[in-house]
This record gives C-alpha cells, structure tokens and sequence, in this order.
C-alpha cells in the first residue's frame, strides 16, 4: 500500500521549532483514515454502516525530532486483530533523511451507535475478513 505522507506546518512546531509531540497522534489518525480508505473500508463507510470504531489506547516511541516543511512519510499496518480489539501500527520516516521518527500503535474497538460492542464476523463479514487478512500479513 502507498505510504501516507504529512509535511509538518509550522503551527505545528514549538518556540524551539520542533514539532510538538501531540501532532504525531493527529498524524496517525490522518494515516489511518487515509489506511481504511485505501482497503475499502473509509470511516463515512463504516459510519454509514453503523460503526464506530473509539481509540482505546495509544502508544508512542519518540526516535528522531521533526521540524518546519519536513516530509514524513507514514506506513501503517494492522499489528493484531482477533475479533474484537484492533491495534494498527505506525512507522514513521523523514523522506529528506530516511531516518525513523516515530513507531507507535493505537488500538481500537467496535461499537454500534448506541455504543453496545458489535462481533465483526457476524454483522460484518467482510470488513473482519479483510482485517485478519492484514494482521496475518504482519507476522
């Protein structure tokens, strides 16, 4: 699959001109909208289907600062999934240096509109197939 790729916007850096380190969560959500999209599964999609999908949890290892106009590219993948919870992995790089940025994960699980857990493989078959396929292609 394409990388995501964020060039970082001088609001999002601090006095020290760095990126403050909250905008590397935005940029996993812009990469994972981007991600589910791309394997046909779009959050308007899941959404009209009923679906919600909450981050249940977060995890960052900062390894490199970024700056003003730096490319990062983002790669993402599906780290496990076993029905119910999902984590996505992200991996991230400065395209000018190569050098990675950022490894973190968020996890996630399914709800109906009334916030009740939904069984994937039951209601929605495809979108739990297409998942296991990609947790299987991450081992």
């Amino acid at each position: 699959m394409e990388k995501y790729i964020h060039k970082v916007n001088y609001y999002e850096t601090d006095k020290m001109g760095i990126t403050h380190h909250s905008n590397y969560i935005r940029w996993m959500e812009e990469a994972r909208v981007y991600f589910l999209e791309n394997i046909g599964f779009g959050y308007d999609k899941l959404e009209e289907d009923g679906i919600i999908s909450p981050v249940i949890g977060i995890n960052c290892e900062y390894k490199e600062s970024t700056t003003f106009y730096d490319e990062i590219s983002i790669e993402v993948s599906v780290k496990e999934f076993k029905g119910v919870r999902l984590v996505i992995q992200y991996e991230m790089k400065n395209n000018k240096t190569g050098n990675l940025v950022l490894i973190g994960t968020s996890e996630h699980c399914f709800l109906d509109k009334d916030g009740k857990p939904i069984r994937l493989n039951k209601q929605f078959p495809q979108f739990n197939s297409k998942l296991k396929e990609l947790a299987k292609k991450s081992v």
